[in-house]
């Protein structure tokens, strides 16, 4: 089973802020071969090794050339995407192809200790730093550790870990599946789960023998951000795995309530806004996500794979939290602005979408070559107002990659997006313009292209 630390394709450097406000997004093709060996020298037990201590980490530089790209037009540039003062835009800013750049830097330091009677005592510490264009070197998403943990397991009962780390939703569906065809943040970082846990506890079962195959079962809860009393955060995952020679299918659900409201798969748990001080003035939401992916090699060259997510919000009222000068606002969801519901102004309401992907690969030597697409699907809700849920959006990707091996690698790729209509982007989408720099709302088309370096310890 991957239980070791995921290594997403990264963003363009732009990130969630300490609100959790999910800002526009670049997001990248063909970074995959940043996950794909990261994770590969992490599970392999390369880097260094002192004692019971170890150290792995990568570094990547990344060029790109987007056309269509959008990402200023705002006329409140901090605006979430379900804010109503964020579908302001500003009249004849320029759209055209943009040159772009970002690097990228994460170690994982570990430690694992044998205590006898067949018990091991580990513990994992990483973070992620990145920066590029229009962004200084800075934590990955500010804030939040990737892994802070410890953990105890034995071959009969499984292990059992707790603390900061990351997701099945994310991490899956990052590496190997999104991550190995250029589609990590498209698959990975969209729909209504979550990413990042900050007060977590996890159990993996020893495998089981099923069907001649191995099965691997795991739950996970995180309690969030105890300091909301009313309406306190809770988070469940279930994850199996299983595996029967060349065939691997992964299965996760997550079900949350009183997360922060948000269709950003990376993001992290905590509560329905970063101040505990709102908990009486806002009311409670929920949202989760089941996906299942599968991958099957043919042969030792040719992988084909793909996957089904179906996503699942509650809505949440816009509710000012802060009258100000200047107000401030709840982090609401697929509110429908200047209307009201059983006596509630700004409600939120329920929504429901479906995402798939499909992938083929192919691998000869030290080069490795995909082609993929994606859709985001149309969401269905009783929502007048139109906040995405009648778009959807297409993304296509072919790559390269060459390892020169001593942990070098270049790799090189193109893709494509296309919008079902202008306006908002679907609402699995984190922002109008995320994943590529082609903002919805007035550009229904976009490609790229880049080139990359990475160096994996």
């Amino acid at each position: 089973m991957h239980t070791h630390p995921s290594v997403t394709a990264i963003d363009r450097g732009h990130r969630p802020s300490t609100h959790l406000r999910t800002l526009r997004t670049g997001l990248r093709l063909g970074v995959a071969a940043a996950a794909l060996l990261a994770g590969t020298a992490a599970e392999a037990q390369q880097g260094l090794q002192y004692g019971p201590f170890s150290l792995n980490a990568f570094a990547k530089v990344e060029g790109e050339r987007t056309s269509n790209y959008a990402e200023n037009i705002q006329l409140y540039p901090s605006a979430g995407k379900d804010q109503f003062w964020g579908d302001q835009l500003v009249p004849g800013t320029p759209i055209k192809t943009e040159p772009t750049n970002v690097w990228l830097f994460q170690p994982w330091l570990g430690a694992k200790f044998d205590v006898g009677g067949g018990f091991k005592v580990s513990a994992l510490l990483s973070q992620r730093w990145r920066g590029g264009t229009g962004v200084a070197g800075t934590a990955d998403v500010p804030g939040f550790i990737y892994e802070e943990n410890v953990a105890v397991s034995h071959e009969d009962y499984g292990r059992l870990a707790i603390g900061k780390m990351v997701t099945r939703g994310w991490s899956v569906a990052d590496y190997p599946y999104g991550t190995l065809v250029g589609l990590a943040n498209q698959w990975a970082q969209s729909g209504a789960g979550y990413g990042l846990l900050t007060k977590a506890i996890r159990y993996t079962a020893r495998p089981f023998d099923v069907l001649g195959g191995d099965l691997v079962l795991e739950a996970t809860y995180d309690e969030g951000n105890t300091a909301f009393k009313i309406h306190k955060p809770r988070f469940f995952e279930f994850y199996g795995q299983y595996h029967n020679a060349g065939l691997v299918i992964d299965a996760i659900v997550q079900d949350t309530r009183n997360g922060n409201p948000q269709a950003w798969g990376h993001g992290p748990f905590t509560g329905l806004t970063p101040f505990p001080r709102d908990d009486s003035k806002i009311g409670g939401a929920g949202q989760g996500m089941a996906m299942v992916m599968a991958r099957y090699d043919f042969d030792a060259h040719w992988q084909v794979s793909g996957g089904l997510r179906s996503n699942r919000w509650s809505g949440a009222d816009a509710v000012i939290t802060v009258t100000g000068p200047p107000a401030q606002w709840n982090d609401m969801f697929n509110v429908d602005w200047g209307g009201t519901k059983d006596g509630v102004a700004n409600p939120g309401y329920s929504a429901t979408s479906t995402d798939g992907y499909a992938a083929l690969r192919y691998r000869l030597d030290k080069w490795s070559a995909w082609v993929a697409t994606q859709v985001l699907g149309k969401a269905s809700t009783a929502n007048p107002s139109e906040r995405g849920q009648n778009n959807w959006a297409n993304f296509s990707t072919a790559g390269l990659q060459y390892e020169f091996g001593q942990g070098l690698t270049a790799y090189g790729g193109i893709g494509l997006v296309h919008y079902g209509r202008l306006g908002p982007s679907p609402m699995s989408m984190p922002t109008n313009s995320a994943f590529t720099g082609v903002d919805s709302r007035v550009s229904q088309n976009g490609n790229w292209v880049l080139v990359g370096l990475l160096y994996v310890l």
